[in-house]
């Protein structure tokens, strides 16, 4: 069964389940998972700091929702040493003629990403992020394979 995550969103499953988000662009997509336990996570999160301790929508912000979504998996049956994050997304969309960023939320949010998941010891296995396109991720909770699909690249497997 495919779950949806949708934007500032979070969900975990187990098995042969998957979860699936669309539309990152500066996003970012991180997922979580414990190979052994077959259980995962998927967050599609949008900016890298919440502006205050207690954000409305902790899935919203990277310093929020990494911390979270690592909780309840580990709730759920996973082993917090097994756990290894994948991520997507976190792409430079808007730029200026001159080539000078006119943001960099996308960047911001990858670095965000990357040094929330240092701070908790979980490894980054495998990344596919920046560009300027967005993409589509599908987690597959059994085997922890990351599918990322956009129109520029086509479709692969991290």
């Amino acid at each position: 069964m495919i779950h949806l995550v949708g934007m500032a969103d979070l969900k975990i499953a187990t098995e042969e389940n998957e979860l699936r988000t669309f539309g990152l662009g500066s996003c970012v997509g991180l997922a979580l998972y414990d190979e052994r336990a077959h259980i995962a996570g998927l967050a599609h999160i949008m900016l890298p700091t919440s502006p205050s301790a207690a954000p409305p929508h902790v899935a919203k912000y990277v310093n929020t929702a990494v911390p979270r979504l690592a909780s309840l998996l580990i709730e759920q049956g996973a082993t917090k040493r097994r756990l290894c994050a994948k991520l997507a997304g976190g792409a430079q969309m808007f730029a200026m003629a001159s080539g000078i960023d006119l943001i960099r939320v996308g960047p911001r949010n990858v670095e965000a990403a990357q040094e929330a998941l240092r701070s908790l010891g979980i490894p980054l296995v495998a990344a596919d992020v920046g560009g300027r396109y967005g993409r589509t991720v599908t987690l597959e909770c059994l085997t922890g394979k990351l599918w990322i699909r956009s129109v520029q690249c086509g479709e692969r497997c991290i």
